[in-house]
């Protein structure tokens, strides 16, 4: 399992999100096991080694366009008109193929013949009776590309820590790599808190609701690469909450639960963790979502989340994703917000950090517009599907005036 080192301090009231990230950060231990994938599944997952090219890329000199490759050295100042010579197709080999004082008309991807060093489209020329007249302007090198442009044979493809994502995948596949050695899949335990809580689809008793937040950190958790174990929804019942928490920390890397952690007496995760193992905080200076803590249970971390459904999507978004990441065995990775222009004045209180639902409407002067939900409470869920985004405010600002530019983040970049 993975480990959440011993010793960790009391709770400190109200930390900053970078405290308590760097908090986090001093005492979990990355997943150790480790798997050879094939490339077709590797999707998501978190490299274990570095990667080193096998090969150049591209591994021959080719032309970049369809057109005519000559030697630059053969170009006069003014112009020149040269005769054609040969044919090369992508596929095809250029062996053979004089170049000297002639031109050979070459396609997109096919190499480049031997002393050719420039390829002129083939738009840009006009052709005789076998010739073609090339104008005068272009650079050496023009539209060819070398042997190891992209990357060079044994140079560093891709860095162990990374998680990888489509684009890498095609590199991959470029080099000629079938597959590749990854972490193994985090395991995380969901649980909801509460006797109000429901199934979808069961019969709603008086008094009750159903359960939206493990719907959310199942597929937040699902979108990290992690693997998830739903473990459904735990009662208000502080004796036997702790050995549910015990058991699920004997076959997982990390407990995740919804609810239960603030100061109520119907509050009884906090309890639950002290009783089992240890806190190392409790409280973020972030809105929604103050009540958020890391403990371990058995050596296992655990973070429990706030219980209404936007403080969870909140709190998971700018911590619990962090943490999953340390355990996942990534490189540290810091989200950076895009500059809008905030559509509205706003107050808040000092020594928090705001997270203020949005719409991004274009502006005049090319910097987006930030719109305010009508809706603030952290448990309207329509605020998250009506919306773009979170609008960050730091934690030292209380009175923004409209036209304030502040960070925004896109949902997709937090669920990416």
């Amino acid at each position: 399992m993975a480990q959440l080192s011993a010793g960790a301090e009391a709770f400190e009231p109200m930390l900053t999100i970078e405290q308590a990230a760097e908090r986090a950060a001093e005492r979990v231990t990355a997943v150790t096991g480790i798997e050879t994938v094939p490339l077709a599944a590797a999707d998501g997952r978190v490299l274990a080694l570095d990667v080193a090219a096998p090969v150049d890329l591209p591994p021959f000199a080719n032309s970049a366009v369809d057109g005519y490759a000559v030697r630059f050295a053969d170009l006069a100042p003014g112009g020149t008109r040269l005769p054609l010579s040969g044919r090369v197709a992508a596929g095809s080999t250029a062996k053979g193929i004089a170049t000297e004082a002639v031109a050979v008309r070459v396609f997109t991807g096919a190499p480049m013949p031997a002393g050719a060093d420039t390829v002129f489209m083939q738009e840009d020329v006009a052709l005789g009776e076998g010739t073609v007249v090339l104008p005068a302007g272009l650079k050496v090198g023009a539209n060819a590309r070398p042997a190891g442009e992209d990357i060079a044979r044994g140079g560093l493809a891709l860095a162990a820590g990374r998680r990888l994502r489509p684009q890498d995948l095609a590199l991959l596949a470029a080099l000629g790599v079938a597959e590749v050695t990854v972490r193994r899949r985090l395991r995380v335990a969901i649980f909801s808190t509460g006797d109000e809580l429901n199934e979808p689809g069961a019969m709603l008793p008086p008094a009750g609701i159903y359960d939206a937040n493990r719907s959310l950190l199942r597929a937040l958790v699902a979108r990290c690469g992690a693997e998830v174990v739903d473990l459904g929804i735990l009662r208000d019942e502080p004796t036997g909450l702790a050995g549910r928490l015990r058991e699920a920390a004997g076959h997982c890397d990390l407990i995740l639960t919804s609810g239960g952690v603030s100061i109520g007496e119907e509050d009884h995760v906090k309890a639950a963790v002290e009783q089992v193992g240890e806190l190392a905080f409790w409280r973020i200076a972030i809105k929604p979502g103050r009540p958020v803590a890391l403990g371990l249970v058995a050596g296992t971390p655990l973070i429990g989340l706030p219980g209404n459904p936007v403080a969870v999507f909140v709190t998971f978004a700018f911590v619990a994703r962090a943490v999953i990441a340390f355990l996942s065995g990534m490189a540290p990775v810091r989200l950076r917000g895009l500059p809008v222009r905030l559509g509205f004045s706003y107050r808040k209180k000092a020594g928090r950090r705001e997270y203020v639902r949005v719409s991004l409407i274009p502006g005049p002067d090319g910097i987006a517009v930030a719109q305010k939900h009508p809706r603030e409470g952290a448990g309207a869920l329509t605020s998250l599907t009506e919306t773009d985004g979170f609008l960050e405010l730091a934690d030292d600002l209380t009175n923004i005036s409209e036209g304030t530019i502040a960070p925004f983040f896109a949902y997709e970049v937090l669920t990416g």
